[in-house]
C-alpha cells in the first residue's frame, strides 16, 4: 500500500530521477497493456523474470503485464532489436554487441573491453557521466526506447584446449562477437560467430575450439563444461557484458506516466537481481570444480588491453555521438589510472 501511494504521489509530481519521455495520452490509468517480451537468456533466469512481472504488476495496480519468452522463442536472439524495432517484439533483455551494424553505438553500449573495471565505475560512466543519454539517443532514432543497462559478471575464455599464451590461440578458432573480435584479429587469432544455442554442438563437433560468452554461469548453464574445460581470465572488463532492456516506441509512448513510471521502477529492480543472481552465480560455479582456471601472462595482458585501445579508437570514428562516448570512457579511464 506504501509503495502505491508513493508511485501514486512520484506520477503526480514527476518527481522521476530520468526525464520521461513526452506520452501520448491514449492511456489511462485503468488501461491494461500486455507486452510480449523475449530474453536471450533461458530457463536459468525464469525466477527473475516472474518477479519481475509480479513487481510490475503490483505498482501498476495490475494495468500492466509482461508475457515472456526465453532465447530464441520468438526470434533469434540477434534479430531482437529489428524485432523490437518493427513492433513484432514489444521488447526485450537483448545485447547491443548482437546489433552492432544497426546501432552505431552498439559495441560501445554492449561493453568495450577496458571500459571499465568495476562494477561502481561502470555505473558511474553511465549513470553519472552521461553515456546512458547517448545510448537512449542512438535507439530513439530507431524507433526503440532503450530503459537502462542490465550487468553482468564476467566476459572471458573458455576452450577445449589449455591455453598459456594469445600464440597458442592462433591455431584455434574462437566464436566471439564482433567486439572480441576486432581484438583478437590484430593477433591473427581466428574468430567466428555462432548463436548462443548453437555453441555446445558447435564445441562438441570442433566447428569452434572456444569462445568468448561470459562466465563461469553462463557457461555451466548452456552445460559447455562437458566439452570445454579450459577457462581462461583475459582480464579486459569487468563487469564483462551489458545486457539491455529496449521496448518498441510506439509501445512505450501508449503508456500512461504511471505506467512508465512504473516500468521504469520494476525494471530497474530486475537490473539490479539480474547483476545480485550472476555476480552470485559466477563464484557458486566457480568453486565446483567444474573448469581448469588460469590466466594469461602479464605481456599478453598489456597487449591486449592496447589492442582494445585501438577499437575505441575505431568506434569514436563512426560518428559524433560515438566520439562523445568515447571521451567518457577516456576521461574516467585517465582518472582511476588505467590509461
Amino acid at each position: 500500500m506504501q509503495r502505491r501511494k508513493f508511485l501514486k504521489a512520484a506520477a503526480a509530481s514527476m518527481a522521476v530521477a530520468a526525464p520521461l519521455i513526452a506520452t501520448s495520452k491514449s492511456a489511462t490509468a485503468d488501461d491494461k497493456v500486455r507486452f510480449r517480451m523475449q530474453r536471450y537468456w533461458g530457463t536459468e533466469t525464469d525466477h527473475l523474470h516472474k518477479n519481475f512481472s509480479k513487481e510490475l504488476r503490483k505498482i501498476s495496480d495490475g494495468t500492466v503485464n509482461i508475457t515472456h519468452f526465453r532465447g530464441g522463442e520468438l526470434v533469434p536472439n540477434d534479430q531482437m532489436f529489428a524485432a523490437v524495432a518493427k513492433g513484432s517484439l514489444d521488447m526485450a533483455q537483448g545485447y547491443g554487441g548482437y546489433w552492432p551494424g544497426q546501432i552505431d553505438i552498439g559495441k560501445i553500449e554492449s561493453g568495450l573491453p577496458g571500459a571499465w573495471s568495476t562494477y561502481d565505475e561502470a555505473q558511474f560512466i553511465w549513470e553519472g557521466q552521461g553515456l546512458l543519454e547517448l545510448v537512449r539517443e542512438a535507439y530513439a532514432e530507431k524507433g526503440v526506447y532503450f530503459m537502462l543497462p542490465m550487468f553482468n559478471g564476467p566476459y572471458e575464455l573458455l576452450t577445449t584446449k589449455p591455453v598459456k599464451s594469445l600464440e597458442d590461440l592462433k591455431s584455434m578458432k574462437i566464436r566471439a562477437t564482433s567486439t572480441m573480435a576486432s581484438i583478437f584479429n590484430q593477433f591473427d587469432i581466428p574468430t567466428t560467430y555462432v548463436p548462443a544455442e548453437e555453441l555446445y554442438v558447435s564445441l562438441s563437433t570442433g566447428v569452434i575450439d572456444g569462445l568468448v560468452y561470459g562466465g563461469p554461469l553462463e557457461y555451466k548453464a548452456l552445460k559447455l563444461n562437458e566439452v570445454a574445460k579450459h577457462y581462461t581470465r583475459l582480464n579486459l572488463i569487468d563487469p564483462g557484458a551489458v545486457d539491455s532492456i529496449i521496448i518498441n516506441m510506439e509501445r512505450w509512448n501508449s503508456l500512461s506516466e504511471k505506467q512508465q513510471l512504473a516500468m521504469k521502477m520494476a525494471c530497474r529492480t530486475l537490473a539490479h537481481d539480474h547483476h545480485t543472481w550472476n555476480m552470485n552465480g559466477q563464484l557458486t560455479v566457480a568453486s565446483e570444480g567444474l573448469f581448469e582456471f588460469s590466466t594469461l601472462p602479464e605481456a599478453d595482458s598489456k597487449a591486449l588491453t592496447e589492442a582494445a585501445l585501438n577499437t575505441w579508437k575505431d568506434e569514436a570514428a563512426k560518428s559524433e555521438r560515438n566520439k562523445k562516448a568515447i571521451d567518457i570512457l577516456t576521461k574516467v579511464a585517465k582518472a582511476t589510472g588505467r590509461v
